[in-house]
């Protein structure tokens, strides 16, 4: 697939991640045309330029289109799915009636799919089967990246030829994408780190201070690793930017949601509360127990993980189920 073949860019999802990309596609030369769930999204994109709702204080390119309909995001060279994780299948299902076969379904969500444990390229296996399937991961935060700050990530795809074709079309010299096979590990990294770094910000939250936290990286950074290799993905992916790039950034930044919820459940406030008061998705939340479940089905052990579950879906104590990460045995750090 050629770099010249992909003019139109769509974008499913005007959050502030879809509209991010959308600011790279349109920097990268690309028509772009973004759907919105909300009206009121599509016309500030459309006639003021802007979306205050997701992305506050950043003018967007004139040139941008919005869209009420998402089959119209997907009459395009290729598409960036980035709506939340939860929603992939749903949305995948509308658009495959619509769909042209062959055309690259780039998937910008991070999750696993709650009961079924399904990656989002395993989601699109089976609703999108005609697409071409490639994966975008890696240390982003929507706000630098619309604002054209340097950045880093991985695009990972089966075919390279796919992978190099989109970083051609979509790359800048701001928006660096490096180019993998390894589809699962990037998966793999994007949705574990999520629920580490809510594990990172409950131990900002509780003060248990900057050497607890970066046990707590490096032991989750074990754990995404051991994730990846019994799904069929490889070390190095992990010690790249979709594994330890992203994890060292949302594990250490208030701007990250996931952080950000940590911080506020470390500090005694019911999850409830904290979510109410959110226009934007933590996806660690849905996929604390996505991730348990998964390790289950795997046969792997991923104490850290299952301790933010039993947090936040099964009534644990925080600092009980703190308590029972503590007195855990000690093995080989390889273990």
């Amino acid at each position: 697939m050629a770099e010249k073949s992909l003019q139109r860019i769509g974008v499913v999802g005007a959050g502030a991640w879809g509209t991010a990309l959308a600011m790279i596609a349109s920097r990268a030369g690309r028509e772009v045309v973004v759907w919105a769930h909300e009206p009121e999204v599509a016309e500030d994109i459309n006639h003021r330029h802007i979306n205050p709702l997701y992305l506050p204080g950043i003018a967007l390119d004139p040139k941008i289109g919005a869209t009420t309909d998402p089959t119209e995001a997907v009459k395009a060279d290729a598409v960036l799915l980035a709506m939340p994780a939860q929603h992939m299948r749903r949305l995948a299902r509308r658009l495959a009636p619509v769909w042209r076969a062959g055309t690259p379904a780039l998937i910008c969500a991070k999750g696993i799919e709650q009961k079924s444990g399904a990656l989002m390229s395993e989601v699109l296996a089976e609703e999108l089967p005609g697409a071409a399937v490639a994966v975008l991961s890696g240390p982003t935060f929507a706000s630098e990246v619309a604002r054209d700050l340097p950045t880093a990530v991985t695009l990972a795809a089966k075919d390279l030829g796919l992978a190099e074709a989109l970083s051609q079309a979509l790359g800048t010299p701001r928006f660096r994408m490096y180019t993998s096979s390894d589809v699962v590990g990037a998966e793999i990294g994007g949705a574990v780190k999520n629920v580490l770094a809510i594990a990172c910000g409950i131990i900002e939250g509780r003060k248990l201070g900057d050497n607890a936290r970066a046990a707590l990286i490096t032991r989750g950074l074990a754990e995404m690793t051991r994730m990846a290799l019994a799904k069929g993905g490889t070390a190095g992916t992990l010690m790249g930017l979709s594994g330890l790039g992203d994890l060292t950034l949302t594990c250490n930044a208030v701007q990250s949601r996931n952080f950000s919820l940590g911080l506020a459940l470390g500090r005694n406030r019911p999850l409830a509360a904290i979510l109410a008061e959110r226009t934007t998705v933590a996806e660690g939340v849905f996929s604390a127990s996505s991730v348990v479940a998964l390790a289950a089905i795997l046969k792997i052990e991923m104490p850290i993980c299952t301790a933010v579950d039993a947090v936040l879906n099964r009534g644990a104590d925080l600092d009980a189920a703190i308590a029972g990460l503590l007195a855990r045995p000690v093995g080989a750090e390889t273990d």
